[in-house]
């Protein structure tokens, strides 16, 4: 994962002047990528459009969206159950058209990815396959700050076998004082409860601070003690260049709506590694999951598709599942480096501009290991960081809040441009100014 720091880098010719608006627009002009902007809506504001940096909550939708929905709601209309087998893109194997894609950003292989469900269903249906507590190894190890439904999970499995969650989850914080999490305390705490430890479970980028973990790192340490590894990736996938397979995760789970630009209530994803593709494991099973040679014979016995598509439920909603189709398409278009390499710069202009202007006011709670967030602490309690807040709204700067006094900032490469960080950090400073007096 990167851990240098971006904004020691020659950003165009940025460094060494004033980082105006000038700047930002020629920064524009050189981007390669500045012609995806054009391939989504941009939500309208008081003033023309709204600086949108809030696609860590819900990415912008894809202009061909509507063209493929209307695609869909065509074929049910004029074929209905024919178009099963019958439509343009077959409603029976709709969900393989994401595969490859899914499988390109999660560096995994095809038959490895699955779209399927929510984010917390696969997490439950893999944690049913791949938490297995046994003797003294009936530990989870999981951030004390995880997402909550991440937390409520665990813990309803650890209660599911009959143990107490406050006894058997083992949680893991930043040091007293700090944000993020370092990574010789997680491998130390891997090491030092090895013998304990049935799963670990950790985002690839932590929803609150926006750290990138040592995905890598992690997973090495978990197999010299084969100990079961899973990641959450809401907050990573179409965000950060991922290599799952060669990592050798065990499993991974994601939605599709931050990022992936899939929509509100999109078709989530899942990783199973392909060392499980034919394993005799426990799962919860639906006929979806059943061999789909085998799936219309209607057999009461259960026989798995190899590899992620073994652990499908039911028939995922095509509605739901066609605006992914877009979206990775332009990801295929721009390639995950490409793109990740602009949100090094694009968050990098962000972390100068407000080190520059605000270094007095704000606390970057971010580190330099990161995806294209910055989370921002108001020095001066959380009433004043409120207020900050709802005048960015009032500025037509789209952001995202979380409690306590947290301001979190995602300049998306996709969409978003240099002059959209010049203009929020304008808007920043001009509220910070007002509330101060």
């Amino acid at each position: 994962m990167p851990t240098d720091n971006p904004t020691s880098e020659r950003i165009g010719h940025l460094e060494g002047v004033a980082a105006t608006l000038r700047a930002a627009r020629e920064l524009d002009g050189t981007d390669r990528l500045a012609h995806l902007r054009r391939q989504f809506h941009l939500p309208a504001g008081r003033q023309g459009r709204r600086i949108y940096l809030c696609g860590h909550s819900l990415g912008l939708q894809p202009r061909g969206v509507a063209a493929i929905i209307a695609e869909v709601l065509d074929d049910w209309r004029s074929l209905a159950v024919s178009a099963h087998f019958d439509a343009n893109r077959p409603w029976f194997s709709y969900h393989e058209e994401v595969a490859e894609g899914l499988a390109e950003l999660a560096g995994a292989g095809r038959s490895e990815v699955v779209a399927m469900n929510s984010l917390t269903v696969n997490l439950h249906l893999m944690m049913a396959s791949f938490y297995r507590p046994e003797g003294k190894r009936r530990r989870i190890l999981i951030e004390a700050g995880a997402f909550p439904s991440d937390r409520y999970a665990v813990d309803s499995h650890i209660a599911w076998h009959g143990f107490e969650a406050d006894a058997v989850r083992l949680d893991i914080s930043p040091r007293n004082g700090e944000w993020a999490l370092r990574s010789d305390d997680i491998i130390d705490t891997i090491e030092r409860h090895a013998d304990e430890l049935a799963l670990v479970l950790l985002p690839g980028v932590q929803y609150l601070s926006g750290q990138a973990l040592d995905m890598a790192g992690i997973a090495e340490a978990c197999r010299r003690h084969d100990i079961r590894f899973g990641l959450d990736l809401a907050h990573a996938i179409g965000n950060l260049p991922l290599q799952l397979h060669d990592w050798d995760v065990d499993f991974a789970v994601w939605c599709s709506y931050k990022y992936l630009n899939a929509g509100p209530g999109a078709v989530a994803g899942c990783f199973v590694h392909e060392r499980w593709a034919r394993a005799d494991l426990s799962r919860l099973a639906g006929w979806w999951g059943q061999d789909k040679r085998r799936r219309f014979a209607m057999e009461p016995e259960f026989h798995a598709m190899p590899g992620a598509e073994g652990w499908q439920l039911s028939n995922p909603s095509i509605l739901g599942l066609a605006p992914l189709i877009v979206s990775l398409a332009l990801f295929r278009q721009a390639g995950i480096r490409q793109l990740h390499a602009k949100s090094r710069k694009l968050t990098g202009f962000l972390e100068q501009l407000i080190t520059a202007w605000l270094i007095e006011e704000i606390e970057i709670i971010t580190p330099q290991a990161r995806g294209c967030q910055l989370s921002l602490r108001l020095r001066g309690g959380r009433q004043r960081a409120r207020r900050v807040f709802e005048a960015l709204a009032e500025g037509d700067i789209m952001a995202d809040w979380r409690e306590p006094d947290i301001i979190r900032l995602a300049p998306v490469p996709l969409y978003n441009r240099f002059q959209d960080i010049y203009r929020a950090v304008d808007v920043l400073r001009r509220a910070v100014d007002t509330t101060r007096r």
